[in-house]
């Protein structure tokens, strides 16, 4: 049995890689699943972005030679706190997580780590990817809105990903496919739409579902989770190109110097 094999038989959501995996693999792009742990109705688990953001990884790193990281399980949940359950930890530490990881990986010789997003509240995200950026420091944020968008479309998701907030069509097609022992009866019949929800941030989920679900989980399937992580996989391409040749730019700008 090879190593990615063993990584993705042994351990479920954790990689199972030894170092020689790792340094036979000569990857020096890590990706780092960052889910969440907060309700998602009565018939999703709490951990539903984290299995989410580890399955987007997991296909990822099956199709491209990356280094998969285990996930980041607990974020920034806060809109969610009416609901026994959820737990959060302040952007700020969020911030702080993300950023020594990527210290810790380029000292290992890792110099470029993809955060694989699994919950639409960790805003923070984006300035930790853009601040790096601007330090020259190799950082992306996947899936992109477009990545998404293109994902829908292929999956023949029916719900705008406006309506499609939490716990809808997407997510639950994704657990119907990956991990349907964590689907609970009752998704059949839990569907409601709350298109208008300018003040969340400010009032929280509760102020617009009952339930804790806004979308569509009635139109959900096994068929469309698998498509949507294929397109997903398949979009991630590009990001691997641009991250692979800002390496190779660097490199050869190394050498140069050192040639002089």
């Amino acid at each position: 049995m090879s190593g990615s094999d063993i990584r993705s038989a042994a351990y479920g959501q954790v990689p199972a890689d030894t170092t020689d995996d790792v340094r036979e693999r000569e990857s020096r792009i890590a990706v780092l699943p960052v889910g969440s742990f907060e309700q998602h109705g009565p018939y999703l688990p709490l951990a539903t972005d984290t299995l989410i953001a580890c399955a987007i990884a997991g296909e990822i790193a099956a199709a491209y030679p990356v280094h998969l990281l285990p996930a980041v399980t607990v974020s920034c949940s806060h809109e969610h706190a009416a609901w026994p359950g959820t737990v959060s930890i302040s952007s700020t530490t969020l911030h702080a997580v993300v950023r020594d990881i990527a210290a810790s990986l380029r000292r290992s010789g890792v110099d470029t780590l993809v955060l694989v997003n699994g919950h639409g509240g960790n805003y923070v995200l984006g300035n930790v990817v853009q601040e790096s950026s601007a330090r020259g420091e190799h950082m992306a944020l996947f899936p992109a809105a477009e990545d998404w968008e293109t994902a829908r479309e292929k999956a023949g998701v029916h719900t705008s990903l406006l309506t499609d907030m939490h716990a809808g069509e997407i997510e639950t097609s994704i657990l119907l496919h990956t991990r349907p022992e964590c689907v609970r009866p009752g998704y059949e019949s839990a569907d409601f739409v709350a298109d208008d929800r300018r003040h969340l941030l400010t009032v929280g989920m509760s102020a617009y579902t009952d339930s804790g679900v806004i979308g569509r989980p009635s139109l959900g399937s096994a068929e469309k989770g698998k498509a949507l992580l294929a397109s997903l996989t398949e979009s991630f391409g590009a990001y691997f190109v641009l991250l692979t040749a800002q390496e190779t730019a660097e490199d050869g700008a190394v050498e140069d110097d050192g040639a002089r």
